[in-house]
């Protein structure tokens, strides 16, 4: 695909409530073409152990809006499990809830040909914020 047609995107996930990459964390791509397209689920991954997800599927030629569905209950669950475990090992005092405010987060924004768009993803158990990066 010719980049001077499409779109491209990348993403990552920083857990703000540990201030570390979040890993694992599945995330889905959709794309539609103009206001009243419909949405196509062009497929996924997940972050890797620097949060980060370098293998998002291209965007079809024509897009105009791209969506990134992020699944944060999983991620928070799994965290939390771990944390668990680690606190029996170490004694450690039990943290407050570790569950997930937002089980999903999803970011919806619009997009020109020929351009990347790297769309990072702040996160932490009760809030989230994003912004276009670069």
């Amino acid at each position: 695909m010719s980049t001077e047609t499409t779109a491209s995107v990348s993403t990552h996930i920083l857990d703000t409530s540990i201030g570390k990459p979040a890993e694992g964390v599945a995330i889905s791509l959709s794309a539609r073409a103009g206001l009243d397209g419909e949405w196509a689920a062009l497929g996924g991954s997940a972050t890797d152990a620097d949060g980060r997800c370098k293998d998002l599927p291209a965007l079809p030629e024509g897009t105009t809006h791209v969506r990134l569905d992020f699944e944060t209950e999983t991620y928070f669950l799994n965290k939390h499990s771990s944390m668990k475990q680690a606190e029996a090992q170490q004694d450690a005092p039990r943290v407050r809830d570790s569950g997930a405010f937002f089980p999903e987060v999803t970011i919806t924004f619009a997009v020109n040909p020929g351009e990347h768009y790297h769309v990072p993803l702040l996160l932490n158990p009760f809030g989230y914020s994003v912004y276009r990066g670069s």
